[in-house]
């Protein structure tokens, strides 16, 4: 019985809840056939442990991380949203403003939420009710369709974890998340700067590493243009002067 060939290297990347890589691993797999990706679902607060651990190669991260150590690219903004109950009295409107929540349980550190932390109620009374141990944003999400609370995440995180008994309205005056692209800056290798072409759309032939740019061809030698070799200069003969004509009534008779 022969053994199983031992599996090749692979690129791994690690990626926080709410981030969609389809596009970018689509293109590598176009350019990249060499070397197989791997995914690393991670939570947030590992998305830069993989790092350190060498169990990613890079990791998509939820901004701010503590990039000691690392190289890191801002990417894009998230727009926050409120999770709520679907027959919650806000579901009726577009987007809500940090206050129409004051009075709202908020199932998450308030902290991580400084906006609705300095107009909530509950934390300006001393009356806050103490969270309960929640292992996920799917746990918390859980808790909003039973009444429970509510839970203020990046629009991604929310349909990520969608269900049909919860809504999600955008909260106009809360700061939007960032995700940024991170990578140990000591071990940037070229798969990884290939990778980090592919996400900032840099084409196929727009490399980073000057060896795999295609060889120009050298420019064609152009042969010196000769000056046409000047005329001797022939001064011109000069013209007699025209005579001058007889007047018309002159030569003709009196009457």
């Amino acid at each position: 019985m022969e053994a199983d060939p031992t599996p090749g290297p692979t690129f791994t990347i690690a990626f926080v809840p709410g981030v969609t890589l389809a596009k970018w691993s689509k293109v590598w797999q176009e350019r990249r056939r060499d070397l197989p990706l791997a995914f690393a679902p991670t939570a947030e607060s590992d998305a830069v442990r993989v790092l350190h651990e060498r169990t990613a190669n890079v990791s998509f991260v939820r901004l701010p991380v503590d990039d000691t150590d690392l190289s890191l690219i801002p990417l894009y903004s998230e727009v926050p949203v409120v999770v709520l109950p679907k027959d919650h009295e806000l579901s009726l409107l577009a987007e809500v403003a940090v206050a129409d929540l004051a009075d709202e349980h908020l199932l998450q550190d308030p902290d991580e939420v400084p906006e609705w932390r300095n107009v909530a109620i509950e934390v300006r009374d001393g009356t806050r009710r103490a969270v309960p141990d929640l292992r996920s944003v799917e746990d918390a999400v859980e808790l909003v369709a039973a009444g429970v609370g509510i839970v203020i995440v990046p629009q991604s995180v929310a349909r990520l974890y969608s269900r049909k008994d919860v809504i999600a309205r955008p909260v106009t005056d809360v700061a939007q998340s960032r995700i940024g692209l991170a990578w140990l800056a000591d071990e940037t290798t070229p798969d990884i700067d290939d990778f980090v072409g592919v996400v900032r759309g840099r084409t196929a032939h727009s490399s980073r590493n000057p060896q795999e740019e295609p060889e120009k061809a050298p420019p064609k030698e152009r042969k010196p243009q000769q000056k046409p070799k000047a005329k001797p200069f022939t001064p011109r003969q000069g013209r007699a002067p025209k005579k001058l004509g007889k007047g018309r009534n002159r030569g003709r008779g009196r009457s």
